[in-house]
């Protein structure tokens, strides 16, 4: 979440993203709601993500996709 931008939209509303991750995007009436919205987002992105099998990017020193997919989602 330290990559996050969070900017205040025309409406009053807040509008929060992490470049890094496309399509990683949140929208609230505060920024605490924008936050927390966007964690969520983030979440399913990169459960999505690995998933799908798609490259995701390194985070912070982090990487999102070293993790199997055996170890994030169990087998249904």
């Amino acid at each position: 979440m330290a990559d996050a931008v969070y900017e205040e939209v025309a409406d009053g509303s807040i509008a929060g993203e992490i470049p890094s991750c496309i399509g990683v995007v949140a929208y609230s009436t505060s920024r605490e709601g924008c936050e927390k919205e966007l964690r969520s987002v983030l979440e399913g992105w990169v459960l999505l993500g690995l998933e799908l099998g798609h490259q995701l990017p390194r985070l912070r020193g982090i990487d999102l996709g070293r993790s199997s997919i055996a170890e994030v989602v169990p087998a249904s």
